[in-house]
């Protein structure tokens, strides 16, 4: 069978990507079938392949995996056929570590077969020390069949002197640093695991008599699962049909540091995350920013999709008049998956098109949720103004972008984001917009929960693609060259 090549996506390359969802489930009939669904529901966490393990008590560990879309892979029966058993684990890609290349041997979940029994992972996050871990695995003889950091997970648990699968995956996991959610599996057991600071995100649910493990709820809703709660910073569950959900802490405690950005963009607005409604945080933020950055206006709209919530909540505040002044083509991605060199000209306008009765002689305000090389920015003020807008606004529901990020998220190099090399000021005139206001950090704080802002000493998040301050040293990079912010 011949591989399908992802669908490009060359009008979406001014936005941060999360890397990867993962899934599992224990404890129902066809559970493949299930993790299907719920990684359909985590598409928006990558879109560049996705794969299924399963185990059958009868025919053993099987596994797909497969280049593009869940809905254009894993709705057919008769693949779903070959993927039977009570247990599975799936996985959705956006490529950051590794090889950018379409490489199926890339794709997780992972496989390893030990002495106890074989066992797949699949891991949403980044390893910092991938390299070094890498070269030390390798110089002991293990062979690597991928470029992906997270297979280095499963060399560890070869080579850990424990004495069963999860125990192994403890023993692994300590040496590695950085940020990881993984989801895992034996012949019998599901298990789930946060890295200490809980940088990327995992929860519980119950289905029937089964559990499931899902980087969002909104997974969860997706197959009827009741949302239990979070898997907490350094916390693994073991969960087997026998003995339910028990839980361990293999690592040192440490102040939890979940990524700030899941509020702003990642996460799907119906999920919840920390008790909170993405979508409410959203709005909130767009509240925030309408009292830290007001302005004389007659539209409020929002950069589609991910701008929505922030406008809603900035025009309630402002009280300036919310409008869809630019529609999406939401089948754009699949109509040009090879798009010839004029077509890629046309740019923007392929996927996003102004309401020109709605915009004209109007002084508008566009909010987005983050600027980063701000090419499509200066592509849509365009457009707003082509369409007859009096004057053009820029408001953004994140601070600026000025530092890359290392746990997981495809972030372009230090000196490509816009808001590294240039102020404020400096940006709006390369944007060339009447004005530009960016969320400060302490009001994005507030959006979330934190009344009093961000405390300089201790973040509750991490926030270094705005701060520059990792709580994770990034190893590999920093032996490459990578500069630090210095100390102030």
């Amino acid at each position: 069978m011949s591989l399908q090549m992802p669908p490009s996506h060359p009008f979406d390359d001014d936005k941060l990507r999360e890397e990867c969802g993962i899934f599992g489930v224990v404890g129902v009939t066809d559970a493949a079938n299930f993790v299907a669904l719920g990684l359909h529901a985590l598409q928006h966490r990558g879109q560049e392949a996705g794969g299924i393990v399963s185990h059958d008590p009868v025919e053993g560990f099987n596994s797909a995996r497969r280049f593009g879309y869940v809905r254009d892979n894993f709705t057919s029966q008769t693949l779903m056929k070959t993927l039977p058993g009570p247990l599975a684990i799936g996985h959705v890609r956006y490529s950051t570590a590794g090889s950018k290349g379409a490489a199926i041997r890339d794709v997780q979940p992972f496989f390893g077969e030990f002495s106890m029994g074989g066992a797949a992972i699949a891991h949403n996050g980044n390893i910092t020390n991938a390299d070094a871990l890498r070269r030390e695995l390798i110089e002991r003889g293990s062979i690597f069949q991928s470029s992906s950091d997270s297979e280095c997970i499963i060399h560890l648990m070869a080579r850990s002197l424990q004495q069963n699968i999860p125990e192994r995956m403890e023993d692994a996991l300590r040496r590695v640093e950085g940020a990881f959610s993984v989801v895992a599996m034996t012949r019998t057991k599901l298990i789930g695991v946060r890295d200490p600071l809980g940088v990327r995100p995992l929860v519980l649910g119950k289905v029937g008599d089964g559990w499931c493990l899902s980087s969002e709820t909104c997974a969860l809703d997706i197959i009827g699962a009741e949302y239990v709660r979070e898997i907490e910073p350094g916390e693994m569950v073991v969960i087997s049909a026998a003995k339910g959900v028990e839980s361990v802490r293999p690592f040192r405690p440490r102040p939890s540091k979940f990524c700030i950005f899941e509020h702003v963009y990642f996460s799907r607005p119906d999920s919840i995350i920390g008790g909170r409604s993405v979508y409410e945080t959203r709005r909130q933020i767009g509240v925030e920013l309408a009292k830290e950055s007001p302005v004389e206006a007659d539209l409020v709209c929002p950069v589609p999709d991910s701008g929505t919530p922030a406008a809603i909540g900035f025009a309630a505040e402002s009280g300036i008049p919310f409008g869809l002044g630019i529609t999406r083509n939401q089948y754009m991605g699949r109509t040009f998956i090879e798009p010839t060199e004029q077509i890629r000209n046309m740019g923007v306008r392929l996927k996003l098109n102004v309401n020109r009765a709605l915009v004209q002689g109007k002084r508008v305000i566009l909010v987005d949720d983050s600027v980063v090389r701000g090419t499509t920015s200066r592509k849509i003020k365009e457009m707003i103004l082509d369409a007859g807008a009096a004057e053009v606004h820029f408001r953004i529901a994140s601070p600026p972008t000025a530092w890359p990020c290392f746990y997981g998220v495809d972030t372009p190099q230090r000196e490509k984001l816009l808001a590294a090399t240039m102020s404020e000021e400096e940006m709006r005139e390369h944007l060339a917009v009447d004005s530009l206001k960016f969320i400060s950090l302490d009001g994005l704080y507030r959006a979330v929960g934190a009344t009093e802002g961000r405390k300089a000493d201790c973040p509750q998040y991490c926030d270094a693609c705005f701060s520059g301050e990792y709580p994770v040293a990034p190893t590999d990079m920093i032996a490459k060259g990578f500069q630090l912010k210095a100390a102030e």
